[in-house]
């Protein structure tokens, strides 16, 4: 959902709306035969489980077919974006002349949206107090892209936009993260894939960027974590305290293995396969 914040530009609804979009995941993005996926699929083509009213004929049965991989995914609130706001409505099987900009335009449009639920989460950290006016301001300039025409989105250079948004969320993490009590794990970019790091203490833990593929993080306190970008693909978080955990997002909780017992932070969701 949208995060009210004071003082600044309302944001785009930052959670896909399948209802108002036109099933761009399904036909803008590739995918490869794999465990995700039942079969290959190029970019721009539409899966062939995708009906004419833009909905999928196998939503109920994706695990049990072989599609994980759209369980898992979520686009930040991008696909209504484009859809309704960008190309105003008009959809691609009525207008195909729109097909080439607005499947380039998705996945940029995502990137923008992921951005913005980053800036807004480090805006409600009190401990980052001091870095929210230079926040703000990088959420304001963020929010004003999503809403540049189709030219505009096709041609930006997303990398950079990261590149200097980055710092700022780094900052905050570590405002947030030296309040953390005892030694503070530096797992940046680390490859802890199949990791045992059951009832592991990792408050305040830098995990940016790790590889916790399969890693057992079961009964594990990931309060003020940072995870921004780690890779939970089969993490299992059964019993895991995950609810002060920083920049955690609902795609990392879906690819991850949990249960009733895993607490996670209220903005977020229980996927539905957890059990």
């Amino acid at each position: 959902m949208s995060t009210p914040l004071p003082g600044l530009p309302a944001l785009p609804v930052l959670q896909a709306d399948c209802a108002n979009c036109f099933a761009l995941c399904c036909v803008a993005l590739p995918f490869a035969k794999s465990t995700d996926f039942a079969v290959n699929k190029a970019a721009g083509t539409p899966c062939t489980n995708l009906r004419q009213d833009f909905r999928c004929g196998i939503h109920t049965r994706l695990r049990d077919t072989g599609f994980q991989g759209c369980t898992v995914f979520d686009c930040f609130g991008a696909g209504q974006q484009v859809s309704q706001v960008t190309f105003g409505g008009r959809d691609w099987r009525a207008h195909p002349e729109t097909r080439t900009a607005m499947f380039e335009a998705f996945p940029v449009m995502r990137r923008l949206h992921e951005l913005l639920a980053y800036l807004a989460e480090a805006l409600t950290l009190p401990a980052a107090a001091t870095l929210h006016p230079a926040l703000r301001t990088a959420l304001t300039r963020t929010e004003a892209l999503t809403r540049a025409d189709a030219d505009t989105l096709t041609t930006l250079d997303t990398d950079a936009l990261r590149q200097d948004v980055n710092p700022l969320l780094l900052q905050a993490s570590e405002l947030v993260r030296a309040k953390a009590p005892g030694r503070r794990k530096n797992h940046r970019g680390a490859d802890l894939m199949g990791a045992r790091l059951k009832g592991a203490d990792l408050r305040g833990a830098n995990l940016r960027g790790a590889c916790l593929i399969a890693a057992d993080l079961s009964g594990a306190d990931l309060r003020t974590a940072d995870l921004i970008g780690a890779d939970l693909r089969d993490t299992n978080l059964r019993g895991a305290d995950l609810r002060e955990a920083l920049f955690l997002t609902q795609p990392q909780l879906g690819a991850a293995q949990g249960d009733a017992t895993t607490r996670i932070p209220p903005a977020l969701a229980h996927p539905a396969h957890w059990h």
